[in-house]
């Protein structure tokens, strides 16, 4: 039977906010591949570089499993390797050297390898897998399997041939997810997972995938692996795998990955119905649009699932930034589906995004505004992040220079020319921050006032931080008012 080793370039410890937050998942996609594969008559092992610190260490796992292929497969369902980190990148391409040195075939699925093959090829991968891998990887490993050398009839590939590099046209994406098997979770170390969890969250929490891609268009969004498509595993599917995970590994919640939970129309009714009858209860949180929240049915059939936190992307107060990004979403509906998720006990989370080309101080003004208004449970702040393949990308392009991508996560740096220098919207991010818990604060305050009864320690320290968060918003809006004048 011949050998994968599979791994992935996500290393958590190069990510110095994400180590010090703790709540790593496993790499859901590289999983699954790696379930595919065996369910293909081949032998696989996974190195985890969750918790890795060297890339070096793929040489101990390299002479133990003695593997044909050492294929990288990127977590395509998570926003971190979706952000193609110089970190990730330069290990990605330390274990190709390494594993083609120990003359294993080299093979790399990710976001970052979909845009940059050539790099890649050059760092010692054999192969770079376009899109969707699963499909792609059985039919190359089977065709090396057989001795064959050309593999242009393979969709979905690239490659090097007599000196120059190949690429083959793209491979549909699949239609039906059920058909793909469960995830291989037997091969995570799931014990680390969760005593990390553990440490720093209280609970521990584990990713699923319901759907593929997604069929919105906003402009900055690249989707190099699943495409604008829409495809979604069953109800059913969804649930028996809730009930391995639950029996298996005594999670206490789910991350629920996809780009957009639940679009499927009477999906997520299905969903809780089912869930109702076998009599599972879960605690999840999602990803979803503003403008599929603003309907009371929908939010009640989350609430009724366990849905208890839902991510947007708010991205702006301002509707002439949302329309520039081609959103499609209102900020009335951003203000609706907050409303409706707060009454139905779901707390609403917010992307939200700056430096937007064409945005303005009044622009910032207004999504600040909106923050301090609506008061989501969390708030997450980026700025604008050129990725290839993206109209975005190509109207910033020019400004680019050599830095295209962030060294990790928390770097936080405008790659391009915008209203105000990069400086300004690093300090714009601790300064909205600051903010955002001020106001937190002084409506818990508010709360204690109203109703002295309701106290708790928890609430009462909420409460006291604006003792805190008061004078650091003033010192921060300070420090932010005079990079505008500079």
């Amino acid at each position: 039977m011949k050998s994968i080793l599979f791994s992935h370039s996500y290393f958590l410890r190069f990510d110095p906010k994400q180590w010090a937050l703790g709540q790593p998942y496993p790499p859901l996609g590289t999983i699954y591949a790696a379930a595919y594969m065996r369910e293909n008559d081949y032998a696989v092992s996974l190195f985890d570089t969750m918790f890795v610190s060297d890339p070096e260490e793929v040489k101990a796992a390299l002479t133990q499993s003695k593997p044909d292929f050492f294929v990288i497969y990127d977590d395509g369902f998570n926003y971190l390797t979706k952000m193609c980190l110089t970190n990730m990148r330069e290990a990605a391409f330390s274990m190709c050297k390494i594993a083609k040195a120990a003359g294993c075939t080299v093979i790399v699925s990710s976001s970052d390898s979909t845009d940059r093959y050539e790099q890649y090829l050059n760092e010692g991968a054999d192969f770079v897998i376009i899109g969707e891998a699963e499909h792609t990887l059985l039919e190359l490993t089977n065709h090396i399997e057989n001795g064959q050398s050309e593999h242009d009839t393979i969709q979905g590939l690239a490659y090097v041939k007599d000196g120059k590099i190949v690429k083959t046209p793209g491979r549909p994406v699949l239609k039906d997810l059920d058909s793909l098997p469960l995830p291989a979770w037997d091969l995570i170390d799931m014990d680390a997972y969760r005593q990390t969890w553990l440490k720093h969250a209280g609970y521990f929490s584990l990713n699923m995938s319901t759907t593929r891609g997604c069929p919105f268009k906003c402009n900055w969004c690249a989707k190099p692996i699943y495409g604008n498509r829409y495809n979604s595993r069953s109800p059913e599917h969804v649930v028996a795998e809730i009930k391995l995970l639950k029996e298996r590994y005594r999670m206490d919640h789910i991350w629920f990955c996809d780009d957009i939970f639940g679009l499927k129309p009477g999906w997520v009714k299905e969903l809780a119905l089912l869930l109702h009858k076998e009599n599972i209860k879960i605690r999840f949180k999602i990803q979803s649009r503003a403008d599929l929240l603003a309907d009371e049915g929908t939010v009640k059939a989350l609430a009724d699932s366990g849905c208890e936190n839902v991510w947007i992307g708010a991205e702006s107060g301002s509707q002439k930034i949302l329309d520039a990004m081609d959103k499609g979403i209102m900020v009335e509906q951003i203000r609706e589906a907050t409303r409706l998720m707060k009454e139905n006990g779901i707390k609403p989370s917010f992307f939200i995004q700056f430096g937007y080309p064409g945005e303005l101080k009044e622009d910032i003004r207004l999504t600040i505004n909106m923050i301090n208004e609506l008061l989501p449970f969390e708030i997450g702040i980026s700025v604008s992040y050129p990725l290839p393949g993206t109209l975005f990308y190509e109207r910033v392009k020019a400004d680019l220079k050599k830095k295209t991508n962030w060294t990790d996560s928390d770097e936080m740096a405008l790659m391009f020319s915008n209203t105000f220098p990069p400086s300004y919207y690093k300090q714009l991010h601790k300064y909205v921050h600051q903010n955002y818990h001020k106001h937190l604060a002084k409506n818990s305050l508010v709360k204690l006032i109203n109703n002295p009864l309701s106290a708790n320690i928890k609430s009462i320290r909420k409460a006291v931080s604006v003792l805190y968060h008061a004078p650091a918003t003033l010192i921060e809006g300070m420090k932010l008012r005079k990079l505008e004048e500079a």
